[in-house]
């Protein structure tokens, strides 16, 4: 869907409030097509963040799990190395 949102559930520490609001807002931008609202969408746009800040809180909340929790510094550092490999130079082939 989008890039920028980040999987919240079955962290150590678990999602703050500011990560859930941040992945509200770009699900909103992203089906709106709007990064900022006109004033005239505003209030339309400001609520949808809110319940859907709200929904994804009660749901990461009540979500359960056997697995353990994720190490956020060793899920940044898989993400990094999957980053620079997708986005490193392709090798130059050499034909002879």
């Amino acid at each position: 869907m989008c890039r920028n949102i980040k999987q919240l559930f079955n962290f150590d520490p678990p999602a703050t409030d500011d990560e859930v609001y941040e992945a509200a807002l770009q699900f909103v931008r992203k089906v709106s097509g709007a990064n900022a609202p006109s004033k005239k969408n505003r209030k339309a746009f400001d609520r949808a963040v809110r319940k859907i800040t709200a929904a994804t809180r009660e749901l990461i909340d009540t979500l359960d799990t056997t697995q353990p929790p994720k190490d956020r510094d060793e899920e940044t550092a898989k993400a990094r190395a999957r980053s620079a490999l997708r986005f490193s130079p392709s090798p130059v082939i050499v034909f002879e």
